[in-house]
């Protein structure tokens, strides 16, 4: 059958016009990105989440074809930078470094929490995770988790343990430790590891329960004395240091891991090509090479489902865990 002239130019007109429509869009998804992505780390400069931040940023940024600038919120035991993060417009310009205390463990401890952690976010590739140390300065004199608990026992209240906010896995960590060891140990609240550890090494605090990443060089240099370990094991980096258990501390189960997240909505395409140049990044010898010196450990999900599942099993287990300690903070 012949269309008439007419209704065939009518046809073309509209094939045409629909045609320009998608372009625009297509367009858009093919240039992202086409401005810098601003990775937010909810701490102050220094402390783990940090180092690990601006360790794979720039891998990140060359995989992706722009710069990722690494920008510090911190407060509130990591949940400022986060409701940054979750009230952002999902295009994949604005990334959270995710972490333990800002997704699963301050959202169990304080009253007010101004996003859902479970709801809010994108998650799009864990990173990994570190083992908390127990670290004092060497003016509080114990050589062991023994002597430590013998002296805080007879000092009630009078020896500090710092932490990088109230929520935050160190605080959980120091209520645990003094909750399975019957001492009073007053918690000093921070902004970041970055602070604590700063004050911790002027001998403004007594110990601190954080991650290896900030405190590591400090220890290898004699600055700090570390008595005991999160880990199941010993580590390389760490040989001398017993892990709680060695040290007679059954039932200390406080996790820090890092993550990529995005806020919710977030388009699957781009969470897709973000987590696959995480994983790229984390490959990458050069940046390996830094990380994993710094006692980061890769085991965990391996796909964005996995992580949205682990997210969930980490808020039930600190639910429990904050409940059981009576930890809450208004």
């Amino acid at each position: 059958m012949t269309v008439p002239t007419d209704r065939r130019r009518g046809l073309l007109a509209l094939l045409g016009a629909g045609s320009l429509a998608v372009l625009p869009r297509a367009g858009r998804a093919q240039a992202w990105p086409s401005r810098p992505i601003r990775l937010i780390v909810g701490f102050a400069p220094g402390g783990g989440t940090d180092i690990v931040a601006r360790t794979m940023g720039p891998r990140l940024g060359e995989l992706l074809g722009t710069q990722v600038v690494v920008e510090n919120r911190a407060g509130a035991s990591g949940m400022i930078g986060a409701d940054l993060v979750a009230k952002s417009a999902p295009d994949g310009y604005t990334l959270l470094m995710g972490h333990a205390n800002s997704n699963v463990i301050a959202p169990n401890v304080m009253s007010r929490v101004p996003y859902d952690p479970a709801s809010d976010f994108s998650p799009i590739h864990y990173i990994g995770h570190v083992p908390n140390v127990l670290a004092i300065h060497p003016s509080v004199g114990a050589r062991s988790v023994d002597e430590l608990v013998a002296l805080a026992r007879s000092k009630p209240g009078v020896l500090t343990y710092a932490s990088s906010g109230v929520g935050s896995s160190q605080h959980l960590a120091g209520a645990l430790f003094t909750r399975l060891t019957g001492t009073q140990i007053t918690h000093i609240p921070y902004k970041g590891s970055g602070q604590a550890v700063g004050d911790l090494l002027a001998g403004q605090v007594s110990m601190n329960f954080d991650t290896l990443p900030p405190v590591l060089p400090h220890i290898q240099a004699g600055r700090l004395r570390a008595l005991a370990i999160s880990t199941a094991t010993r580590l390389a980096q760490l040989p001398e240091v017993p892990t709680f258990q060695e040290a007679g501390i059954r039932g200390f189960d406080v996790t820090n891991w890092y993550s990529v997240m995005g806020p919710k909505g977030l388009p699957r395409e781009l969470v897709l090509r973000i987590a696959d140049a995480t994983r790229r990044s984390l490959d990458d010898p050069a940046v390996r090479g830094k990380l994993e010196p710094q006692g980061l450990i890769y085991t965990g999900p391996r796909n964005p489902e996995e992580f949205a599942a682990f997210i969930r099993a980490e808020l039930t287990k600190y639910a429990a865990m904050v409940k059981d300690l009576g930890v809450r903070a208004d």
